[in-house]
């Protein structure tokens, strides 16, 4: 059977000082597959879209905030979540706006990057998200 995946990105927005990230603890539909965890924002591509514009897109929606630059940190794919899910992995590291207090996924919080492994989080998003920021690793897949 042929790998047709649903297309996504997922964004970590650092914050000014680049020592925190805005995270979403998604605790607002007790019947989302990640009820309880904590993520980044964003979301699946819409016909006619390519990645950066949905990250951008995603990132207005979920958080009020404008993204002004980004980066490409990598691909993750998810076979056999929900649906097949192939992911690009997004840093953003200049914003423009405040961000939202929550949306309708959960809260939104600024997390010291030194702990997020401390965070509840989906066990594999425990092995690529430290990738996000780490400066001697050019782009994970």
């Amino acid at each position: 059977m042929a790998y047709t995946p649903v297309l996504a990105t997922l964004g970590f927005i650092l914050s000014e000082d680049r020592r925190s990230v805005l995270m979403v603890h998604r605790t607002a539909r007790e019947r989302d597959m990640q009820y309880g965890y904590f993520n980044g924002l964003g979301g699946k591509l819409e016909p006619g879209e390519d990645i950066v514009e949905c990250i951008k897109r995603e990132i207005l929606e979920e958080s009020g905030l404008t993204v002004e630059s980004v980066q490409l940190r990598g691909t993750v794919s998810w076979p056999g979540y929900g649906d097949d899910c192939f992911g690009f992995i997004f840093l953003i590291d200049g914003y423009s706006g405040e961000p939202y207090s929550s949306n309708e996924e959960g809260e939104l919080s600024w997390q010291p990057i030194s702990g997020l492994s401390e965070l509840h989080m989906m066990e594999g998003d425990k092995d690529f998200v430290p990738l996000v920021f780490d400066a001697t690793v050019s782009q994970f897949h």
